[in-house]
């Protein structure tokens, strides 16, 4: 080969690996959503005044430790509950809600009470008839202190044993948040 032919080649090859690098990865990471803010508006379906569980960590994982607000429910008393998410890291903050109304088909919580006796049943469905539980009904039992776990399932299997009924067991998906409650029942 020629100086000159070598040389052309050199280029052309060089030119082959530099664009062959710079390639973008055709398929971009799947990011979670960040959910800063979950807030459990639970009202007396009487009337009377709200109850409000509360979560939020504005920093996300790590860092600081979120704030847990709890609440007291008044035993026999049936309560409509609605749940609101937010990311609060974004200005302005971010409906987290929003999403999962428009991805209901993907989404669905469930509700844990453990040390009390709360009935939770769901109040609203996806396209399939599937359960949300973006809003619920709430029935508290005797007294007494306890917690109720929200968690909250992207792509949960929701023709699996139980899940329609709010059986976490064998739902599957991933966990986008999960939240201890401590509540009292008097």
């Amino acid at each position: 080969m020629k100086f000159a032919q070598k040389i052309a080649f050199l280029l052309v090859a060089s030119g082959v690996v530099l664009f062959n690098a710079c390639k973008d990865d055709p398929t971009p990471p799947n990011e979670e959503e960040l959910i800063t803010t979950l807030t459990y508006t639970l009202t007396p379906a009487g009337g009377g005044t709200p109850v409000v569980l509360s979560f939020k960590d504005l920093d996300g994982d790590g860092g600081n430790a979120p704030v847990i607000t709890g609440g007291t429910l008044t035993a026999g008393v049936t309560y409509n509950g609605e749940l609101d998410l937010l990311n609060e890291s974004e200005n302005p903050s971010e409906s987290i809600t929003e999403e999962i109304e428009e991805e209901d088909e993907a989404h669905q919580f469930f509700f844990a009470a453990t040390g009390i006796t709360l009935t939770v049943t769901y109040d609203d469905a996806d396209a399939d008839g599937n359960p949300v539980g973006l809003k619920s009904k709430v029935v508290a039992g005797g007294a007494g202190s306890g917690t109720l776990k929200i968690t909250l399932r992207h792509e949960p299997n929701k023709a699996g044993s139980g899940v329609k009924e709010g059986n976490i067991a064998n739902a599957g998906g991933e966990t986008d948040i999960e939240v201890d409650f401590p509540v009292t029942i008097q």
